[in-house]
Parts: C-alpha cells; sequence; structure tokens
C-alpha cells in the first residue's frame, strides 16, 4: 500500500470522529488490498492515529495490534469480492437499535439503497469472535450494510469514500426511525414500493 492509501485511511477514521460516529476506540475501519487488508490498530482514536499506526496483514490469522475486529472485517472480504471498504461504528442510533436487536425495516424508500426491504440485525455474539463474524456475514447477505445486536454497525462500499457514505446514511436514517418511533408506530412502505426503489437506485 502507499503512503497516500494509508493517510487516506486515516482522514476517514479521523472525519468518522469528527461526526460523533466514533466515541473514543469504540470504531474501525479497513480498506482491501492486494494481500488482504489495511487495517486500523487496537485501542486507537480518531484523533491519535496515524498512517505508520496502520496494519497490513491476510485475510487468514490475527496479527499483533490489529483491530480486535478483524476477522468481521476479513470475513466481509472473504464473503464478497466486491466489498473494498468496511466500516465499524458504535454510532448512536445504530447502536440504540440494535440494543433492540430489531431490523431497520423498510420506513423511508432510502433503506433500499442497502440492498433490500431492510438493513438486518445480526444475533449478539461476543465482540472480536470469528461467531460475530459469521453471523455479521449471513446477516448482510444481499445487503451492503447491517446491525450487530447490542453492539453497533456496521457499513461496506466498493470504495473507502462509498462505505463512508453508507455509514453516515445509515446513522442517518436509524436516528430518523427512532424519532418517527417515538411519535408513533411509522408508517412502512410495501415489499412493491420498495422493489420499485431498490429499481431506481439501480440507476441512481
Amino acid at each position: 500500500m502507499t503512503e497516500p492509501t494509508r493517510a487516506g485511511l486515516c482522514d476517514a477514521y479521523r472525519r468518522l470522529g469528527r461526526l460523533g460516529l466514533i466515541q473514543g476506540s469504540s470504531g474501525n475501519i479497513s480498506v482491501r488490498t492486494q494481500d488482504g487488508m489495511l487495517i486500523s490498530p487496537s485501542g486507537t482514536t480518531p484523533d491519535g492515529i496515524e498512517p505508520t499506526h496502520l496494519v497490513a496483514m491476510t485475510l487468514d490469522h490475527a496479527v499483533p495490534k490489529a483491530s480486535s475486529e478483524w476477522a468481521l472485517h476479513a470475513g466481509l472480504y472473504r464473503s464478497n469480492p466486491a466489498i473494498g471498504a468496511v466500516v465499524h461504528t458504535h454510532a448512536d442510533a445504530c447502536t440504540a437499535l440494535s440494543c433492540l436487536a430489531e431490523p431497520l425495516p423498510a420506513f423511508h424508500y432510502m433503506v433500499a439503497s442497502f440492498g433490500g426491504g431492510d438493513v438486518r440485525c445480526a444475533p449478539y455474539a461476543t465482540f472480536g469472535t470469528p461467531r460475530l463474524a459469521a453471523l455479521a456475514v449471513a446477516a448482510m447477505q444481499d445487503r451492503s450494510a447491517c446491525l450487530l445486536a447490542n453492539h453497533g454497525m456496521i457499513a461496506t462500499g466498493a470504495t473507502l469514500d462509498d462505505a463512508l457514505a453508507a455509514t453516515l446514511r445509515l446513522e442517518t436514517l436509524a436516528r430518523q426511525y427512532l424519532l418517527a418511533r417515538s411519535a408513533g408506530p411509522p408508517r412502512l412502505l410495501t415489499p412493491e414500493q420498495m422493489a420499485d426503489a431498490r429499481t431506481r437506485y439501480l440507476t441512481y
């Protein structure tokens, strides 16, 4: 990996912090590389991350200083060759919804931008475990994002910019859904309406 790519990954991590999507060290970010991935280190913060802190590794086994959630990232890369970047955060609204162990339903047409009629919530598993990675991969079949029960969220993209945009979009939608639900049961769109929205997104 070149230094501009390392610098870009650090800039993206810092941006997540400025947006309030990562608090302290409760999040991680990676990009696919020819040999595996480049991932943020364990215990880092948006204010403290530097290009030299990033960890280059294969998708097969842990290496020192890599994020404790490396298996989650690796599992997604192995499951879908179209994924070029992964973002995992404990963003407030997504985490609140994940603590209800519920999916984000079809309350807004933009939910379709993640590939289906909802954003699934993977069942709970201990952080940093192969079990969590497997559950997340299953929840993201035909999707580009999911919630992780009692934990947070994860979003992917073909590029780092795509993954960042998906992260911000999912957090915004989760917040809007919780706001709507606080006023009453949201009106959900029909499967047909969501299918129309997904079709529109193909040329958006």
